[in-house]
């Protein structure tokens, strides 16, 4: 996990932003039925006390170019949550001082077989729309003088109910309590101790899990079906 995002103009996704101190969200907000990795989202982050929503290239590790930034060779869109408390890896700082929340309406999973694909199930929030715990980080180049954000997405191991269609990990999903979405966001908040009981899998919302032909047309092949929350 996690390798596409459904990021649609849906209702509940709005309503999340503007919840979150996003003013005019349809604005700025990067649209799309399928983003994949390395592709331009949206986050919701925190700095000086004030909420951004920024464009953030969906790949945390950047390498500088003479121009610019790519995506690093170190694969790098997921965090695994048993990186956090490591301090060598690229995972330890942001935990600690730059957390963010990409809103979605669902995502999609890739079940292996064999080191090769074998189904594609695309899960969408039921009546509502998944805050997804991120990170990111401050590009700035030394040339050119441009500034960058990317972002990757915490992933926890597979919660059982998704394990049938997903087997290696899960995405870190956040309770949409607005006291812990600010604590979550607060970028004076760097005691991380308190977040230890998200780091378990855990379906706070109901999701709807489809099986498609392919991510690119996420096309139904099968009847969908609803997962409960817990």
């Amino acid at each position: 996990m996690c390798g596409r995002l459904n990021i649609t103009d849906d209702p509940f996704v709005i309503q999340i932003l503007l919840d979150l101190g996003i003013e005019n969200p349809r604005e700025r907000m990067h649209f799309g039925r399928f983003k994949r990795a390395t592709d331009t989202i949206s986050i919701v982050h925190q700095h000086n006390g004030q909420r951004y929503l920024s464009s953030a290239t969906w790949w945390l590790l950047l390498t500088q170019t003479q121009s610019g930034f790519k995506p690093s060779k170190y694969t790098s869109f997921n965090s695994r949550y048993d990186k956090l408390h490591v301090k060598n890896s690229a995972a330890y700082q942001p935990f600690r001082y730059n957390r963010c929340i990409i809103v979605t309406k669902g995502f999609g999973e890739t079940q292996y077989q064999g080191g090769k694909p074998k189904d594609y199930h695309d899960f969408i929030a039921e009546n509502g729309a998944l805050c997804l715990a991120g990170l990111y980080k401050y590009w700035c180049h030394p040339t050119t003088g441009e500034q960058q954000l990317s972002c990757s997405i915490i992933t926890l191991p597979p919660h059982p109910k998704l394990r049938p269609y997903h087997d290696k990990a899960s995405p870190m999903m956040l309770p949409q309590h607005a006291d812990l979405l600010d604590k979550w966001l607060d970028d004076k908040q760097h005691d991380v101790t308190g977040f230890n009981h998200l780091l378990v899998p855990h379906l706070y919302q109901s999701l709807t899990v489809q099986k498609i032909d392919k991510p690119s047309s996420y096309r139904p092949i099968a009847s969908a079906r609803s997962l409960q929350h817990d």
